[in-house]
């Protein structure tokens, strides 16, 4: 009975440490996840310093650094992925900090394993010049212009008349992209409407405005 007692009072105190410490995305050891969206700073370029999006196939993209894994790796990793990619355009390695600004819509456990799909919504992901980027929930009959307006207002800097919509073709995989103008909402020649619908997991990227642009 004794032993019992204790086993159980050691059991408690392990759960009450948990609750009062859970894991979040801070951790150390926080695997990152599509939908995630991490906050980057280079000490040595200021100019570089921006919100990124974990993006469904669990990369990201930065200026200078190309296409990096994120998915599956800590923040620490893809710190040290980034830091690798951007040392040839600096005289020496930069001083990266990544943090996360939060964190995808997690996915609901089903009942007696697997994941539970939710009907009414899908996942439609945005980054680049706007205001909240990241994953976001939307009905299925969502179009581009009633997400953009979710998705917060575009920045200063936003190449507004290049936004793009990125599609994975479901016959052959690959990534389709279309363009859509603020200024041509109608659509028009090799543009897109913006009453056009989305799709679950389409992504839309909003540049950053060219210098005479």
């Amino acid at each position: 009975m004794t032993k019992l007692f204790y086993r159980l009072a050691a059991f408690l105190s392990v759960a009450f440490a948990l609750m009062a410490h859970p894991v979040s995305a801070q951790d150390a050891g926080y695997l990152l996840r599509p939908g995630d969206v991490l906050q980057v700073e280079v000490v040595e370029d200021p100019s570089l310093d921006r919100s990124t999006l974990v993006l469904p196939n669990g990369s990201i993209t930065f200026p200078q650094a190309g296409t990096l894994r994120a998915g599956g790796q800590t923040p620490d990793q893809v710190r040290a992925a980034l830091t690798a990619a951007l040392a040839p355009s600096f005289a020496s390695p930069p001083t990266v900090y990544i943090s996360v600004a939060s964190v995808g819509a997690a996915a609901a456990p089903a009942v007696g394993g697997g994941v539970a799909a939710d009907p009414a919504t899908m996942s439609v992901y945005v980054m680049g010049e706007v205001g909240a980027p990241g994953q976001k929930k939307v009905e299925p009959d969502t179009n581009l212009l009633q997400f953009l307006a979710q998705a917060g207002a575009l920045s200063k800097f936003a190449a507004d008349k290049r936004i793009e919509l990125h599609r994975k073709n479901a016959k052959t995989g690959a990534d389709e992209v279309w363009l859509f103008s603020m200024k041509q909402v109608g659509g028009g020649t090799g543009r897109i409407s913006g009453m056009t619908q989305l799709a679950d997991g389409d992504v839309i990227v909003v540049p950053q405005r060219k210098l005479f642009e």
